[in-house]
């Protein structure tokens, strides 16, 4: 089942599986924004990550003395489990919450919810998170949006960058082939505000970046100008991902990072990983907002 909603400018459509954005197509060009899945290269489009982002070391994590099997990027991704609870012209709020069966890879009493927002040219994500158990709750959450790119069937993918909105001064830190962060960094934000795209950028996976300084990126065309750009002032970290050679680019906001090569698999040693008291929620939200005119 797919929920649409739509301003005056935009039209969005979120899939019921996964709780997905699926679609942001402008209403004046009918332009879509968003990727569309195609398999051949990436089917996903905007997948939810929850409750760990990125993999783990061997596949699994360790809490209170009993290990526990999660797949990369959590359980939300792909899931028919979550419903709807409220839609209105402008807003679409859908939930999931545990059950059995995700007490035995995720041990934590959580409920989750997702609101979409459109006003004018921008969709508003909102995550919230409760704890529901009698214990802390470690969790992550991240967003994983693709963008077509190029836009324009006259432009190239090397027509593109990614605008930060302040100068950086950063290194990726590199993955390795099993999809955890290795103890090697490379830098690529060397005194700039730019990252230029090409078909060889994601050959070594993602790129992965930590104490960015900006929390807005923009996807620019040098012919076209601004096109699509993302805030995410509650994300500590950001991926930006593509399958090499695709016509798409990820802008991934995170709360959470994949396991180092060097971690001890024990779930409160994890990275950046968060933690709710029993009885607490909390709300993280990011932005996308179409700039073309």
């Amino acid at each position: 089942m797919k929920y649409n909603i739509e301003s005056e400018e935009l039209q969005i459509e979120v899939n019921s599986i996964g709780m997905e954005l699926s679609s942001i197509r402008s209403t004046q060009t009918d332009r879509e924004y968003l990727w569309q899945g195609d398999p051949t290269f990436w089917k996903g489009q905007a997948p939810v990550l929850f409750p760990i982002v990125g993999a783990l070391k061997a596949g699994q994590l360790q809490h209170n003395g009993k290990n526990y099997q999660l797949p990369r990027h959590g359980f939300v991704r792909n899931s028919e489990k979550p419903t709807l609870i409220e839609q209105t012209p402008t807003k679409i709020r859908m939930g999931m919450s545990w059950d059995a069966e995700t007490m035995t890879v995720y041990p934590f009493k959580f409920k989750l919810e997702l609101q979409f927002l459109v006003t004018g040219k921008t969709v508003e994500i909102q995550h919230q998170i409760w704890n529901e158990g009698d214990a802390p709750m470690l969790f992550s959450i991240g967003a994983h949006p693709a963008f077509n790119c190029p836009l324009l069937p006259t432009e190239t993918y090397e027509d593109y960058f990614l605008e930060f909105d302040q100068e950086e001064y950063e290194s990726t830190y590199l993955i390795d082939p099993s999809g955890l962060i290795s103890l090697d960094q490379e830098l690529i934000l060397a005194h700039t505000n730019e990252l230029p795209l090409h078909a060889h950028l994601f050959d070594g996976d993602a790129l992965v970046f930590k104490t960015l300084n900006s929390r807005k990126v923009s996807l620019v065309s040098r012919t076209s100008g601004p096109l699509v750009a993302v805030d995410f002032e509650d994300f500590n970290y950001l991926g930006i991902w593509a399958t090499p050679q695709a016509p798409f680019v990820c802008i991934e906001p995170w709360l959470g990072i994949a396991d180092s090569v060097a971690s001890n698999q024990v779930l409160t040693d994890k990275e950046g990983i968060l933690t709710l008291l029993p009885g607490e929620s909390t709300r993280k939200t990011y932005s996308i907002s179409i700039l073309e005119e």
